[in-house]
């Protein structure tokens, strides 16, 4: 079997992998939520305002610290919002396997055994997917 197909299949394995199914639902749920996406708009257009603002050669003070409570209170309840709180559990641990994947295919490039060569993991956040900690 040629590295090219093997990879191909490890992405299919991926795919089937409950952290990925969990990530792409908690993703489409995020997209689907209407108030999330209408709050999201709304910080990105705050943020081109207080860009824009900061651009100014006649900086307006009280409405930069003004875009910027509000841009902070807007982030506050995007990163509270239960759908976007459950695809943050959910992508830090689909980028946790991907680091793994990289590490263990970036080690065995390096020379290590593929069968017992251990990369070093990091605290995802999220206990879900978890073997224990070091």
């Amino acid at each position: 079997m040629d590295i090219i197909k093997m990879t191909r299949e490890l992405g299919k394995a991926i795919q089937q992998d409950e952290r990925y199914i969990a990530y792409f639902a908690a993703k489409d749920k995020n997209d689907k939520d209407s108030d999330l996406q209408k709050l999201i708009g709304e910080f990105n257009i705050k943020r081109l305002e207080l860009n824009n603002e900061m651009t100014k050669d006649d900086k307006d003070a009280e409405k930069l610290k003004e875009l910027d409570v509000t841009i902070k209170d807007m982030y506050t309840k995007i990163m509270g919002n239960e759908s976007m709180m459950a695809f943050n559990i959910a992508k830090n641990d689909m980028d946790a396997l991907l680091s793994e994947i990289n590490n263990i295919i970036t080690m065995c490039a390096n020379g290590e055994d593929p069968d017992t060569c251990m990369p070093e993991q990091s605290c995802s956040g999220s206990c879900a997917s978890c073997s224990g900690c070091h």
